[in-house]
């Protein structure tokens, strides 16, 4: 059975899962969906068309599902949509997408959202992310599985950092990040593999030599980049994860991609 607070203000619209709980002074407005056991602990506002997934908890002063940043929204129906058993930490803010993009702001399941941190319009966050305190995520980025983003960092708009990589604290990422890349400094440089995420997922010494074999193979030398990437395709085929970081490089995107040493 659902609790609500008497001081809570919700919408008729709401529709609530099982044992969902809201705390005082929240705010949830009309179009949203909060599946079974959603906890909005106190002063959390969910303002409208929202789907929060189930198990999530949502702590004090988290505005969710705001308009998005944009001139051009003239308050058109635009959604956010919220995965499963994520813990969004105080003063965060997720805001709805737009017409201008696919209209869905995405965040993915079991994620880590510290105080602070922003999820702007039209982005696309995967599973496990965390976020550490303030970081930011411009308009349209895209946010694989497993990423770590440091406190205060910033992905530009339309910006992507692929599956298992890390961005350090205080970084401006103007560049697209490869899958398990470490990318840190302002500007945003890649300095490597994202070993310790690598270690902790149980890549054991002789797959992270490999790797990183083939990561020196893609980015250092005096040729021309493109003859390293199919080298580098045609050598490493048997590792996926290589796989993904020449698929990523070859799909391409809005933004360069993050290198080292620029």
């Amino acid at each position: 059975m659902s609790q609500i607070h008497p001081t809570a203000i919700v919408d008729g619209s709401v529709e609530l899962g099982a044992d969902v709980a809201i705390g005082p002074w929240c705010t949830v407005g009309p179009g949203v969906t909060l599946d079974d056991g959603v906890h909005l602990v106190s002063h959390v506002v969910v303002q409208q068309d929202t789907t929060v997934g189930a198990r999530t908890v949502i702590h004090p002063f988290a505005v969710i599902g705001g308009d998005p940043q944009h001139n051009g929204y003239k308050g058109e129906t635009v959604r956010l949509e919220i995965g499963t058993d994520n813990s969004i930490r105080e003063h965060a803010t997720f805001n709805r997408g737009t017409p201008q993009g696919s209209g869905v702001t995405r965040v993915g399941s079991n994620g880590l959202f510290m105080t602070g941190a922003h999820v702007g319009h039209d982005a696309i966050v995967g599973d496990n992310v965390v976020m550490a305190n303030s970081a930011t995520l411009g308009g349209h980025a895209c946010i694989g599985d497993k990423v770590f983003l440091g406190g205060l960092c910033a992905v530009h708009q339309n910006g992507r950092v692929g599956q298992g990589a890390i961005v350090g604290g205080l970084a401006a990422v103007t560049r697209d990040v490869i899958p398990y890349g470490s990318a840190w400094g302002n500007h945003a440089r890649l300095h490597g593999l994202n070993l310790i995420g690598l270690k902790r997922k149980g890549y054991g010494k002789d797959a992270v030599r490999r790797l990183l074999a083939a990561f020196r193979d893609l980015f250092e030398g005096a040729d021309v980049f493109a003859d390293r990437l199919e080298t580098v395709e045609a050598g490493y085929a048997d590792l996926p994860e290589i796989m993904e970081i020449t698929a990523f490089i070859r799909e391409g995107g809005k933004r360069p991609l993050c290198l080292p040493g620029e």
